[in-house]
Order: structure tokens, then sequence, then C-alpha cells
């Protein structure tokens, strides 16, 4: 008979309540020692809660943890250290403004009698970076790395720490696809050197190609442990959103009409230069091109939060000339920007005060805003776009990715715009969420609305688009009608760069 092996990591029918949810209902689930452990499920499912449980950040309402044999009924930050599992969430704990050695061994510096023993710390630092085929120097600032070498540095922080178990909490959402590939690559050799993972992600790609055997959670609750080769992509989307999505992009009619809300003319500035191009009224128009090629750039001038340095805008037929995110906005622009946390949500707001910060100078009097209609219109998009949480009053900070793109989309449908620029609408969201953004889109064209959207993704850029603009280092390579989509095509131009000589300036 073959041998049975003992988890290294037990959770046993944990339940976790908040005031109105239950975030995880009689959860129970095992991760074995080597194993790359992939926990997937809708946002809201319960996968963040479930693993700060596991880190001691969260103290579950019932159920028993259990880290190689020992039994905990909570953990605390440092138990969980002490047992060996250390934990990368999404925003990263490190502190720009020291060096790389110094945010490794942050709060537990090595030392020698009473003095800090820098070099120790240095040359420890180079050993685990040197083990995973690292060119990072430990003596420089975190803040002057890349996304991709700060997530680095947070996984030497836990290989310092001798962390046996490592939860990684959607790795790879702001890395770039090379950075992504090193990634692997550290995970790979981790789990080669005995460390075990638990990894959560919403690219379904990543899941298939890393992950030994996969847990589904849906709605708090686990709905099953599959070895990954008994299972493939169409199985655990069902699984994870309890139907089957039968397209991944909703059809949507054609209400496109002949008039152009939007003209733009030689539009430079921001780092693009001479871009051109028009929406229809109706339109659903993409924009395509590789990371840095300069789309974000082009709806921070549309939206006035970069200045213009040449070209015309023509919107409504209308000269216009954005000075300000607030003249946009007043002029019937609105932006979903790229990072919803930073830049479109308001974390520590709830949801009526999220909903009603875009039009607080048409809801207001002589400073004082209008409490009735602030709540009429959040109750109204909190229903309409089905925002899920148990009331107004819930905080951004503690709604799924999928519910917090909804209060930004309500912040803005509130505003009245006719054009809604959609910068990377589904980054960081689940699969099932995914398609209840592309059926509000959709929606939102029905209702009239016009939508430029900025999207890495091919097939949804592709899905949901009826006009393609590429960019390519700032420069716009090329425009394609809905029957020449092709990814080879959408590739090529967004690969073509600028090369200057000594006969002058040429595209290749």
């Amino acid at each position: 008979m073959p041998e049975t092996i003992t988890p290294c990591l037990q959770l046993n029918e944990i339940t976790k309540i908040y005031p109105g949810v239950v975030a995880l209902d009689n959860v129970s689930f095992e991760v074995l020692p080597g194993e790359i452990h992939a926990l997937v499920g809708e946002n809201g499912a319960g996968k963040s809660t479930l693993i700060k449980t596991c880190s001691g950040a969260e103290i579950p309402s019932q159920g028993e943890i259990v880290v190689n044999g020992k039994e905990f009924s909570s953990m605390t930050p440092k138990i969980s250290e002490e047992n060996g599992i250390a934990v990368i969430y999404q925003e990263f704990n490190l502190v720009g403004e020291l060096s790389v050695a110094e945010n490794i061994f942050l709060g537990r510096a090595l030392r020698k009698g009473i003095v800090i023993n820098m070099p120790a710390m240095i040359a420890e630092s180079e050993r685990i970076f040197k083990q995973f085929e690292i060119d990072i120097d430990p003596t420089g600032l975190v803040k002057n790395l890349t996304v991709g070498y700060q997530q680095i540095v947070e996984i030497a922080k836990a290989i310092s720490l001798k962390a046996r178990i490592l939860i990684m909490d959607e790795p790879t959402a702001p890395l770039t696809k090379g950075e992504t590939e090193h990634l692997f690559s550290m995970v790979e050799k981790l789990k080669k050197s005995g460390v075990t993972i638990i990894y959560i992600s919403h690219r379904m790609d990543e899941i298939f190609r890393l992950a030994d055997r996969i847990t589904v959670l849906r709605d708090g609750k686990k709905i099953a442990t599959l070895n990954k080769k008994d299972t493939n992509l169409d199985g655990l989307v069902k699984l994870m959103v309890g139907r089957e999505l039968t397209e991944t992009f909703p059809e949507r009619k054609n209400y496109i009409k002949e008039e152009v809300l939007l003209e733009v003319e030689g539009l430079s500035g921001n780092g693009v230069k001479d871009i051109s191009f028009k929406v229809r009224k109706g339109e659903v128009l993409g924009f395509a091109g590789l990371v840095g090629a300069g789309r974000t750039e082009v709806a921070e001038l549309l939206f006035g939060y970069k200045p213009i340095e040449k070209g015309e805008i023509r919107f409504k037929g209308k000269k216009f000339l954005p000075v300000s995110p607030r003249h946009a906005i007043d002029n019937g622009i609105a932006l979903l920007p790229e990072d919803r946390k930073k830049l479109g949500a308001l974390l520590d707001f709830d949801i009526k005060g999220n909903i009603s910060s875009a039009i607080l100078p048409r809801i207001s009097r002589l400073s004082v805003v209008n409490k009735r209609i602030e709540s009429e219109k959040a109750e109204y998009y909190k229903k309409s776009i089905r925002i899920k949480a148990p009331d107004l009053f819930e905080k951004m900070k503690n709604l799924s990715g999928g519910n917090q793109q909804k209060v930004i989309i309500a912040k803005w449908l509130a505003s009245e715009p006719e054009l809604i620029i959609f910068d990377e609408p589904t980054r960081g969201i689940d699969v099932g969420a995914k398609y209840e953004i592309y059926k509000l889109m959709n929606a939102l064209v029905e209702q009239g609305h016009t939508i430029l959207m900025i999207s890495s993704e091919m097939e949804e850029v592709m899905g949901m688009s009826d006009r393609i603009i590429v960019l390519s280092e700032g420069r716009k390579t090329g425009e394609l009608e809905k029957s020449e989509f092709s990814q080879e095509k959408i590739l090529n131009l967004a690969s073509i760069i600028e090369v200057s000589n000594n006969i002058g300036e040429a595209v290749l």
C-alpha cells in the first residue's frame, strides 16, 4: 500500500463571521509538504480571509489550525512565523527608503552584540539571491527597484525567515510578462527545495502551469479539492461560479451611430506623440499595445489629468481642452483608472461616500451635502448593478475586487457621463466577476454611453471592442476593424519600434 503523506497544514472546520457576513463557512482543507496548492474562487469567495487565518491576521470564529501536527485554535503573526508560515500579500510590506538587506531583515536585524551587523545581512541577502540566480544589490534602496524586483525582495524576506509554507496572494498581478516568467522560475525552485506553496491567482493559465492540486472556494464554502490532472478550465470555472459560462464575452447588439462623439487630432504630451482617432456614439473602442505603449497616457490627457502639449480634441462636436479631471467630469467624461485601489477608490470610505464622491458639487448647497439625494443615488446604483454588500455603510476596503470595480462604475454613472474610459477594467478580477463587468459594459452602451477601453489582455480587447487602436512607444501604429481582428496583427502592430539614424527618423 502507498505510504500516507502527513499534511504540513490543515484547516479544520474554519468559520469566520463578520457583522452581517459569513466570510468562511465550515471550511476544511489540507496542504501536503512540497506541493504547490492553488486556492481559487471568485472575488468574495473567502480566499483572503482563509489565508489571513493562517498568518494570524484574522482570528477564526471557530475551527482548528494544525501546523506540522501542532494544534491551534487561532494563530498570531508571531506563532505563524515561528511555525514556518510566511505570506506575500498583493500590497508589499516594504519600506522604500531602506536598503534591500534592511527590508529583508526588517524588525529582526542581525546583530554583533548590540550593534546591527550590516555586513552579515548583506552577505545573507546575497546568498539568497545567488540561490535563485537573481542580480539585486542588497545595498540599493527598495524604492529604486521595479515592482518585479520588489516582489523578489518579499520572497527573499520569507526565505530568510526559514519559511517552509509560503502563501502567495495574486503574486503576478502587478508584474510584466518577463517578470512573471522570472517569478515562475523562483516558485519552481522553491518547490524543489522543499518549500510548500499555497498559490492564489485569478489567472487560470498560471494555475494549470504551476499547481499540483487545486482547492475551490465559493461563497465562503469549500467546493472541492482536485488534482490538476483531473480537471480542465471549463470544469474549474463551473465549480468557481456555480454555473457554466457558455461564452467568455456576452453578445452585444450594435448600437453604434454615425455621429462622432470624440475626435482627436495630433494629440501629444505625457509621453505620446501625434495620436489621432475618432470614437462614434455607442461604440466600444479598444486600445491595445505592450506595457509602456502610451495607452494609459492617452486616457490621462483626455481626462485632464496631464497637460496636452499639442493637438486638438473635439467632443460632442465642439473644441474641448480638458484642463483638469473636474473639467472633464463636468463635460461628460469619466475615467476608471488601472489602479483602482490607489486612484479609483476611497478605501476607508463607505460605499455611499465612494458613489457620491464624483458628484458632490451637484448634490451640495453652500458646501453641505444633501444626504437624502446622496443615499437615494447610492441605493439606486447598488441595486441596479448588483453590488454585493450588507448595506451602503460597508467600507470599500472590505469589498471584493469585482464589487470595488462596480462601486467605481457606479460613482461615474452618477456623474452621467457620455464617454467612459475603462483602463484595465478586469485586472485582478476573477472569471465570474469579469463576465459581470462585461455584461455591465454592454448594458452601458445599450443605455447610450460610449466606451473607450484599454486592456493588456488580448482576448478581452478583441472580445469586447468594435474597433481597436494599437499603440507602440507612444505612437499610433494601426487601427483595426472588427473583421480584421487577430492576435498576430495586433502583436505585429504593437511591436513596431521607432528608431533614429543619421538620415532622420523612421518607423520600422
